[in-house]
Formats: structure tokens, C-alpha cells, sequence
């Protein structure tokens, strides 16, 4: 939680979050080429296309507060780097956890995991936010989160199944 502090400005939680959502693509976007499995593979593109409408309505709400109106790659520019819910990036997750990249299950798993980071982030963030935008903005993006752990699960299931 730490990443957004009480303190922090509407804006820095929105610029924050949307640091977030890129490290996340970044995220769905590498495992995508360490799975064997077409559906797999199939769901990380999805999920990374959702990371893209996260950001895009992170800097929608940025624009309605500053009035500011700022496209894609300028908000990138506000950045300064991003990662994962966890906090970590891509390369670090995949060493601290020593995940086993051949191993459909474990990188889904890994993925859930983080998707319940972020889950757990965004409803904290909402919960601590003072601005009505901002908490119905971080409460909408938990909503899609939870989204991605129930199709996570689906396909954590299917794995299970095959073994």
C-alpha cells in the first residue's frame, strides 16, 4: 500500500495506478511467449489489452481532475517505473519466485497471484482515496481485477484437469 500513501494526491494515485497497469501488461505480455498453450496464450493477450482500457481511464480521470488533457504516451512520460502491484517488475518477480517458465500452471498461478495483489491495491486504494472520482475509479478497476482471477481460475482449473 505503500505505493499509494493517504497523502498522496488524486493525481499521484492515478499516475501511480497507471504505473502500475503498465507493468502489468508488460507482465501478461512476457508470459504470453513462455506458454506452450494456445488459450493460454490467448488470455494474456486479453488480459494485457485490459491493462490498455485501465490506463486509458486512469488518464481520462486525470484529465476530468486537471483539466490537462494529456494523451498515451505523454502520461508514459509521468512514469518512472513501472511495475507490478507487488511493486516489483517482470524479471524481478521471475526471480524471486525462481518460477519454473515451462510450467503452465506456475505461471498462471503466479499470475493470479498478482492479479489478487492488485485487487486487494485498488479496493485499499478506493477505501483511502477522499475523492469520490478517484474511489469509484480505483473501485471500478477491482471490479475488472476480480474479472481476471475468476478467468485465471478457469484456466488454472483446466490445467489441474489435464494432470
Amino acid at each position: 500500500m505503500y505505493l499509494f500513501s493517504a497523502e498522496a494526491t488524486p493525481e499521484e494515485a492515478i499516475v501511480t495506478g497507471f504505473g502500475l497497469e503498465m507493468g502489468l501488461r508488460d507482465f501478461y505480455l512476457s508470459m504470453k511467449s513462455r506458454v506452450a498453450s494456445k488459450n493460454a496464450q490467448d488470455l494474456f493477450d486479453k488480459l494485457a489489452d485490459v491493462e490498455i482500457l485501465h490506463q486509458k481511464q486512469l488518464i481520462k480521470l486525470y484529465t476530468s481532475m486537471t483539466g490537462e488533457a494529456i494523451g498515451l504516451e505523454e502520461f508514459q512520460k509521468k512514469i518512472a517505473d513501472p511495475a507490478m502491484e507487488g511493486g516489483l517488475t517482470t524479471e524481478q518477480y521471475l526471480q524471486r519466485y525462481n518460477l519454473d517458465t515451462e510450467s503452465e500452471l506456475e505461471v498462471l498461478s503466479l499470475a493470479m497471484a498478482i492479479e489478487v495483489q492488485a485487487l486487494d491495491l485498488y479496493l485499499r486504494a478506493a477505501d483511502n482515496s477522499k475523492d469520490a472520482g478517484t474511489r469509484d475509479t480505483f473501485f471500478k478497476i477491482a471490479e475488472e481485477e476480480r474479472s481476471h482471477i475468476a478467468r485465471l481460475g478457469q484456466h488454472i482449473d483446466q490445467q489441474q484437469e489435464l494432470v
